[in-house]
């Protein structure tokens, strides 16, 4: 499937894992997203909960705060929120809210996914919005991102435990 929308949805999803790769160096998880408007990114964040220790700094809430002040408007009806991570239930309520007209998630998220994994936020037509949603652009390389990450943790924390053990 060359060309087209899915060349774009690679395009972008590629500048949503730079965003990602951009969390991860600061050692928050590598969840990365931007807003495109017109062929143009106008919103671009990444997780950053670690680093200002509040529960709302996700990649996407960032990524559209940035978009609406770009933009000078609450209302994105006519942009794409492309991410890395399928978004929880805040950032899909927060979708929902700014109106967004589609979302591209690369990999799922099967203990928190309010798109597919575990609710269907963005297609319930009991809402006032309904978002188009494509899932898997660029999944591998998003999934492993987050893999990597996660390993990595394990591995500290193990090394920690063993010296703990040792010290005693």
């Amino acid at each position: 499937m060359r060309g087209g929308k899915m060349s774009q949805d690679e395009k972008y999803m590629r500048a949503a894992l730079a965003e990602a790769r951009q969390a991860e160096l600061l050692g928050e998880v590598p969840i990365g997203a931007v807003v495109v408007y017109q062929g143009q990114i106008v919103g671009r964040g990444h997780n950053m909960r670690e680093k200002f220790q509040d529960a709302t700094y996700h990649a996407e809430m960032l990524a559209i705060m940035e978009a609406c002040q770009t933009l000078g408007s609450w209302r994105l009806e006519d942009c794409d929120l492309y991410v890395t991570l399928e978004p929880c239930i805040m950032c899909s309520g927060a979708i929902i809210n700014a109106r967004v007209k589609r979302v591209i998630y690369a990999a799922p998220d099967p203990k928190a996914g309010a798109v597919a994994s575990l609710y269907h936020l963005l297609n319930d037509e009991r809402l006032n919005h309904q978002v188009e949603v494509v899932a898997g652009v660029l999944a591998a390389e998003g999934g492993e991102l987050l893999r990597h990450f996660f390993r990595g943790i394990r591995r500290r924390k193990k090394l920690a435990k063993q010296a703990a053990k040792q010290n005693n």
